[in-house]
């Protein structure tokens, strides 16, 4: 289950373009909570608090608390240069919602995997799937095994062993999160690809350093390339 994380707030007088800057340039990120039939709420953060808890990685899946309203976020905007957070989405939850949500997958027992093993190549379609799970019972992550796994193995969602009482997100078909794809087989087009990339290679490095090329003579008569 995901950790709860704390985030400290305080109302925004001010709301706007010009407001907004003000409290990024005194390092606190704007945001707001919504839902459950109430008026939106804008807020501040610190934007330290709030990079140290986007750090954790689970950040999106993780109830948070603000004062005493429980939320789960929803969309955090970055700025496109200095990828700094610049604004905040909270959906007020209450401890048991239904909500929705992106879990990250991982794999475990590739030792144990055939296909790895054989040279197979592990290709992920789906780094996240969204599941529909209580609130108070939120995954951090969704572990799937690769143990007995072959080249050309597809894992789905009908394969995972989701926790007690989720569901995906997705229910109208047996989508695939990764397949184990054989290894790549250099062929005759590759390999003469190779040699005439090598021979190209070859032919501008020697001219690079071949002869130094006749120049226009100075006044005086002498070739000042070969002084």
């Amino acid at each position: 289950m995901s950790d709860q994380l704390t985030l400290a707030a305080e109302t925004r007088d001010r709301v706007g373009k010009g407001a907004s800057r003000s409290l990024r340039r005194q390092g606190r990120v704007p945001a707001v909570i919504y839902g459950q039939n109430q008026a939106p709420q804008s807020v501040h953060l610190e934007e330290k608090a709030l990079v140290k808890a986007l750090s954790t990685g689970h950040f999106m899946n993780t109830v948070v608390m603000i004062g005493d309203v429980r939320t789960l976020p929803k969309d955090v905007a970055f700025h496109p240069v200095t990828d700094r957070p610049v604004h905040v989405d909270f959906l007020r939850i209450s401890e048991h919602s239904t909500v929705t949500v992106a879990v990250p997958v991982v794999f475990t027992d590739e030792d144990d995997c055939p296909g790895v093993a054989a040279g197979g190549v592990l290709n992920i379609t789906r780094h996240e799937v969204e599941l529909v799970v209580d609130a108070s019972d939120i995954p951090s992550e969704l572990a799937i095994s690769l143990k007995g796994r072959g080249v050309g193995d597809s894992i789905h969602i009908s394969d995972v062993a989701l926790p007690a009482g989720a569901k995906p997100a997705i229910d109208d078909r047996d989508f695939a999160i990764a397949t184990i794809v054989p290894p790549t087989v250099p062929t005759a087009a590759d390999d003469a690809a190779d040699a005439d990339a090598a021979e190209t290679q070859i032919a501008d490095s020697t001219d690079a350093t071949g002869d130094i090329a006749d120049v226009p003579q100075q006044d005086g008569g002498e070739n000042t390339a070969q002084a």
